[in-house]
């Protein structure tokens, strides 16, 4: 298998042979589809539903992560891993579990296996989400997932500490904020993190070498932040956006209900989704 090749000094285009993203049809799949090419050879796109056709130098595979024989099959032969893939959502732990649980730990299995040494993981603001707005933490604080989606990201976040100890996969967690072409609601103004930053901060993750097992927030150079990334100072992510250009529109909506929880806690209106039974 070939190797990926880290940034240099002397800008050095990164770059790796096959580069496999998974949840290639989900809302940042698609935005990140034609970003990501310029930075494989051969640029493998998995998700449960159909993503089109493959596209010149595309592999497309349909998948369910929770398919542990098939995810072996779709990881055979990369280099490295973008992991979107799974329910994005809060949702009932049922329809969280075989994708978001399940599914990856068949993904670092089938990495495993396959000697991938390098993983980017869609972790999420929602597994530390019950921390009060207001309060700035960084990512050694202990995990506190505001719901069973929270929760699958703690779980991945946790599991992919497992396979860089015990078997040497790097793995950077991107606990992305709120990654939209605007920021809708005055939380947004704090969480939003643009497409170019986003790119950013995968083409980093993805390139820069020896970062072990590192945790960063996702989120663009917004005028305030709830999130300290001095740990992860390594991947030299300098976002360029801001949620500046959204606040006039953004402040002109009613606030919140002074007893909404919602705008208690950094997890926003995710806090207060389900209970879901029937």
């Amino acid at each position: 298998m070939a190797s990926i090749e880290t940034i240099s000094p002397n800008h050095t285009p990164a770059h790796c042979h096959r580069l496999l993203m998974t949840g290639a049809g989900g809302n940042l799949g698609r935005v990140l589809r034609d970003r990501l090419k310029p930075y494989a050879d051969v640029l493998r796109l998995s998700d449960l539903n159909d993503v089109g056709p493959a596209a010149e130098n595309e592999e497309v595979v349909t998948c369910d992560l929770a398919d542990a024989p098939g995810v072996l099959a779709l990881v055979e032969g990369v280099d490295a891993i973008v992991h979107l893939g799974g329910v994005s959502v809060e949702r009932p732990f049922d329809e969280i579990l075989p994708a978001n649980i399940q599914g990856v730990y068949n993904l670092y299995e089938a990495a495993r296996k396959h000697g991938v040494k390098r993983v980017v993981f869609a972790s999420s603001n929602h597994a530390i989400g019950f921390y009060p707005q207001g309060q700035t933490i960084d990512t050694d604080v202990p995990l506190r997932p505001d719901g069973y989606y929270g929760i699958s990201k703690a779980f991945g976040e946790n599991l992919s500490r497992f396979y860089f100890d015990r078997y040497g996969i790097e793995t950077v967690c991107l606990r992305i904020g709120s990654s939209f072409p605007e920021a809708r609601d005055r939380r947004m103004l704090i969480t939003w993190l643009g497409y170019d930053d986003l790119t950013h901060l995968i083409v980093q993750s993805l390139f820069v070498a020896d970062v072990g097992h590192t945790i960063v927030y996702g989120a663009s150079a917004n005028r305030d932040s709830w999130w300290d990334n001095r740990l992860a100072a390594h991947l030299n992510f300098t976002p360029k956006e801001s949620s500046e250009q959204f606040r006039a529109k953004v402040e002109s909506q009613p606030p919140l209900a002074a007893d909404d929880i919602a705008g208690k806690y950094q997890g926003g209106a995710f806090v207060k989704a389900g209970p879901f039974e029937s």
